[in-house]
């Protein structure tokens, strides 16, 4: 094999990321574009909608407090985390951190109105982290309430190198993480790997206790980049690996490197797996569940047509999407050519069944009209049809390293760019911070006749609730104040707001209805919560 060791999701953590707009006819509306950080240097890793039409940033901070950034910085790269609202603009910021780096991979939204954030920390005990951790680096987990306040944490590990990817809330509100491992049996680690880095799941309960955990992996390296729970309350998980078949794994590799993908069920065991590649090298980077059924596999390829690839490359390294049954096997397959080296990292299924890829292109114009002939290395935004048929394409970026992290849809139906640039202010990039940024895009598709029509009075998410909610003021305001009454119309709470998203705590209370005012210096409104057990 050529290449033994893959690029990880760590020499991807210090890439930079940014955007750039071609001229082609079907290029689409750049709403806003904006970038956050201090004068050192920022990498983001996740980005997520959130009920207010806003969203929140995840990954990780070099910088103190400059720039942008409200807090200093604990010790080299700390959790960072930004609440914005659908303009960008920050309703809140929060930093963690410890004695040593601290990577947030991954964040959620959960049923509480609350957050989960995930990454690979080698902080000791000290300052944010409130455990030791086990080995080189470890899983760290942090539970935050609607507020952003830290409720529970979390250091999960062996004696080796843990390296966290992707965290999700289950049905049962507990936690599926999903990362790579190359520890024995040691820590709170129950399993041994079986060659390099394998796959390593573990399943949390809703307050962070271990429930089960699963090792899957082969002989050299097979490192996880997805997981995902689905319909059947199972678990479907993808990413890259060169073990043969060996360990538990029971795919031959085709390759240097191949997509490897499992279907678990609730328990973590087994269901199926497939391996998907050429003779050259094929990285798996996301995986999402359809909703007509099955999965859609993506990242990207350098082989020809080989092994079980059915579509041929352009030049270098395209994106590759294989679309899969519910059995897991392969109903069609697709490849898009944009650069020499084309990295494809986000899915988004639309309501209509279309899909928009989010990824990187960089080196070489291969037909994108733009100003800079020098070659491309920027944010692409792709629009295919459920069939994998082009729809339209889009480049965003700067002059320097654009990298794209994630896209997502928000609430109001536009698209959210998302990653880090080191790239000097030019064409679309009109602000900057420090060497490198978190950098936002806001996309309108032109294919949709018009944003998604905003919901008029207050909301309330989640609802019902156990603990916290969040309020959702669908109105700019000036000043304004919340009151929580019970049934009776005795007043329980009343505070000042400042913004469009008002926690509403109602811990403690008992089981029942509650009625939440909002008055502000535009209108009155009400909404009901049902506390539940």
């Amino acid at each position: 094999m050529k290449h033994p060791y893959p690029r990880t999701s760590h020499s991807l953590l210090l890439v930079g990321i940014s955007l750039f707009l071609t001229t082609q006819n079907y290029a689409q509306d750049i709403l806003w574009e904006k970038s956050y950080g201090g004068i050192q240097s920022e990498y983001l890793f996740d980005a997520q909608p959130t009920a207010d039409y806003g969203f929140i940033l995840a990954g990780s901070s070099l910088s103190g407090k400059t720039g942008n950034k409200k807090q200093e910085n604990v010790k080299d790269l700390d959790y960072w985390i930004w609440k914005m609202d659908e303009k960008g603009d920050m309703d809140w910021q929060k930093n963690f951190g410890g004695t040593r780096a601290d990577f947030l991979q991954s964040i959620e939204n959960t049923t509480d109105g609350g957050f989960i954030l995930a990454g690979t920390s080698n902080s000791m005990k000290g300052a944010d982290k409130k455990e030791d951790n086990f080995g080189m680096e470890d899983f760290w987990i942090i539970k935050l309430n609607a507020k952003g306040d830290e409720e529970w944490q979390k250091t999960i590990g062996g004696t080796g190198r843990d390296v966290l990817t992707a965290i999700r809330q289950t049905k049962d509100g507990g936690y599926i993480i999903g990362g790579s491992s190359e520890s024995i049996i040691s820590g709170l680690k129950t399993e041994s790997s079986y060659g390099s880095l394998d796959y390593w799941i573990v399943k949390l309960d809703s307050t962070g206790n271990i429930e089960w955990q699963k090792t899957f992996g082969g002989q050299f390296m097979d490192q996880l980049e997805s997981i995902l729970p689905t319909k059947d309350e199972g678990y479907i998980i993808g990413g890259w690996s060169n073990s043969f078949k060996s360990g538990n794994k029971r795919e031959d590799a085709f390759g240097e490197g191949d997509y490897w993908i499992l279907k678990l069920d609730r328990n973590g065991e087994t269901e199926w797996e497939r391996a998907f590649g050429g003779e050259d090298d094929d990285h798996l980077y996301t995986i999402i569940e359809l909703q007509e059924g099955g999965y859609l596999a993506g990242g990207d390829s350098r082989s020809g047509t080989s092994g079980n690839k059915k579509k041929s490359n352009g030049r270098g390294t395209d994106f590759w999407l294989v679309k899969i049954t519910e059995t897991g096997e392969s109903d069609w397959q697709e490849t898009y050519d944009f650069g020499k080296t084309d990295v494809l990292t986000s899915i988004t299924e639309n309501e209509d069944g279309t899909l928009l890829l989010g990824g990187n292109a960089k080196t070489e114009n291969t037909g994108l009209t733009r100003t800079d002939k020098k070659g491309i290395d920027d944010y692409i935004a792709l629009k295919i049809a459920s069939d994998g048929e082009e729809k339209w394409r889009q480049t965003v970026g700067s002059a320097g390293e654009d990298n794209l992290k994630k896209l997502v849809e928000t609430r109001d139906g536009g698209y959210l760019l998302a990653g880090t640039t080191n790239g000097k202010v030019s064409r679309d990039r009109n602000s900057g911070q420090g060497r490198r940024d978190f950098w936002v895009v806001k996309l309108r598709d032109k294919d949709k006749e018009d944003e998604k029509e905003r919901y008029v009075g207050l909301e309330a998410f989640p609802n019902p609730t156990e603990t916290f909610t969040n309020i959702i003021v669908n109105h700019d305001f000036e000043n304004g104040n919340a009151s929580v009454y019970d049934i009776s119309g005795k007043q329980i709470q009343s505070f000042e707001i400042k913004s469009r998203t008002v926690p509403i705590d109602l811990q403690g209370l008992p089981v029942g209805v509650y009625i939440v005012t909002v008055k502000t210096n535009v209108s009155t409104e009400s909404v009901k919560i049902l506390k539940s057990n």
